[in-house]
């Protein structure tokens, strides 16, 4: 079963590298748009959870055992995604698209009648499996479609970020007037239609899989897939996602016993067999490698804001849930023009540029979060949000860009599962932070000790991004 390498590329030609050259046409938005609109997902029930923990909690009077509610999903959608994005590999993006689809919607159909928290974070669980699909798919159709039509995939993948950054900015504030309205079920239900609208037009406007194979090719292609690999890389993931998730109470260092033996199974499963679910060789290129660790630092800041600046909206500014909400909602029109300045630069700059402005504003956005208190007023919180916009859209455009320049086609949606897995280890760190600077209450101690972790890790981020781009220059 042994294998005999060849040596792998060093980078894969992008879109814009092929043939069709630096001129040739921006894929088309009839594929863009049902891609598009799958991805805003898993950010939207990522992000407007946040709102509905304190409802969650009262009505079922389950302490910190809600908490589960978010590291559930992240959890399941950090296993998931580079499976789906395998899956998605070997089967057909449109079609592992739908069936995630499929998943999400069943289960938010009946979560609002679960009976305890248990049994919601069960619902949790399999929504983020089906959540988990959809970005990688998206990003294996627009890599085919672009490779197919010779096209440049620049406004697609900018159409992936903005979707992300709305949806996750605008998750508070949509889910604050759910809750208001319906109660905790509306962040649940809210699933359902939009579910059936993403079916419909992935289905009618799409990009088509190839056809599917039957008999023995049916066999074949199950067995590229490489559940074996997947299996062990579950272990892994989950091992180590429950030990991030102990360090904000007393870390259970075994679970890095069960997470150390299972990532180096997967490594040796993958240098044995012929087509591995995750090829560790692409790992020891160090753009790759570090997009993916520069993407977790991103993102613990990232979600830190987002469940840490709503609690404290809430508890001690005293705003309710529609109130937090609509405070961060300048999060959302900021990132939306922030990803559209990123894209512009980095067609001319590349990747590398939006990034370090990326991080530099994250760097002060941090530093801003340790100015405000209990009687802050309302403009103040609205200035500090909108700045808060402007390194979510450069950070993230400029690490889905970088990601996807290097990745091998063929392997697309697994690299880009990959990218998301990256995404929720970030976002179990940022739980465990949050834990270890807040605690059980937000107060302004918290607020402003959480702003100062995030200018830290940015900083540390910025100076790692000038280095690589000064040794790039020099060579």
């Amino acid at each position: 079963m042994t294998r005999t390498h060849e040596t792998p590329p060093k980078k894969d030609s992008n879109a814009e590298q092929s043939a069709a050259g630096p001129a040739a046409p921006e894929l088309p938005g009839r594929f863009i748009t049902p891609i598009a609109f799958g991805t805003v997902l898993q950010p939207l029930n990522s992000s407007m959870i946040a709102v509905a923990l304190v409802s969650i909690r009262d009505v079922f009077d389950a302490g910190t055992s809600v908490t589960w509610l978010v590291s559930a999903l992240y959890l399941a959608t950090a296993v998931a995604a580079p499976a789906m994005g395998r899956i998605a590999d070997v089967l057909g993006p449109r079609r592992t698209s739908l069936a995630g689809l499929l998943l999400v919607g069943a289960t938010s159909a009946v979560a609002p009648f679960a009976p305890n928290v248990a049994a919601l974070v069960v619902c949790r669980i399999l929504i983020g499996i089906g959540t988990a699909a959809q970005y990688p798919c998206g990003v294996a159709m627009i890599r085919r479609a672009a490779d197919r039509l010779r096209s440049r995939p620049n406004n697609a993948l900018a159409a992936l970020a903005v979707c992300s950054q709305v949806t996750a900015s605008l998750g508070p504030t949509l889910g604050g007037l759910l809750v208001g309205l319906f109660g905790w079920s509306g962040v649940f239900w809210v699933n359902v239609p939009l579910t059936l609208v993403g079916a419909a037009v992935i289905i009618w406007w799409g990009p088509a899989d190839p056809p599917a194979q039957r008999g023995r090719g049916r066999l074949a292609a199950l067995r590229r897939v490489d559940p074996v690999g997947i299996a062990l890389f579950a272990v892994a993931i989950t091992a180590l996602m429950f030990w991030l998730l102990s360090l904000a109470d007393v870390p259970q260092w075994w679970w890095l016993a069960i997470a150390v033996p299972a990532a180096a199974l997967t490594g040796w499963w993958s240098l044995r067999v012929r087509d591995p679910f995750l090829d560790v060789r692409l790992l020891g290129q160090r753009a790759l490698s570090f997009t993916y660790v520069r993407t977790i630092v991103t993102y613990t800041a990232f979600y830190c804001v987002f469940y840490g600046l709503p609690q404290w909206l809430e508890e001690t500014r005293d705003l309710g849930p529609v109130g937090a909400g609509l405070v961060v909602l300048p999060i959302s029109a900021v990132g939306v023009a922030s990803t559209l300045l990123a894209n512009r630069l980095q067609r001319n700059r590349g990747p590398r540029a939006a990034l370090i402005v990326g991080t530099a504003a994250l760097c002060v956005s941090g530093l801003l979060l340790t100015v405000p208190g209990a009687d802050s007023p309302i403009l103040l919180l609205l200035a500090i949000s909108a700045m808060l916009g402007v390194p979510n859209g450069f950070n993230n455009m400029g690490n889905q860009r970088a990601m996807y320049a290097v990745a091998l086609a063929e392997r697309m949606g697994a690299a880009s599962g990959l990218y998301r897995t990256s995404q929720y280890v970030g976002a179990n760190l940022a739980a465990a932070l949050l834990a270890l600077v807040i605690g059980e209450r937000a107060d302004d101690v918290g607020l402003h000790r959480m702003g100062l972790s995030i200018a830290v890790l940015a900083a540390v981020l910025l100076a790692a991004s000038l280095f690589a781009a000064l040794r790039e220059r020099r060579s």
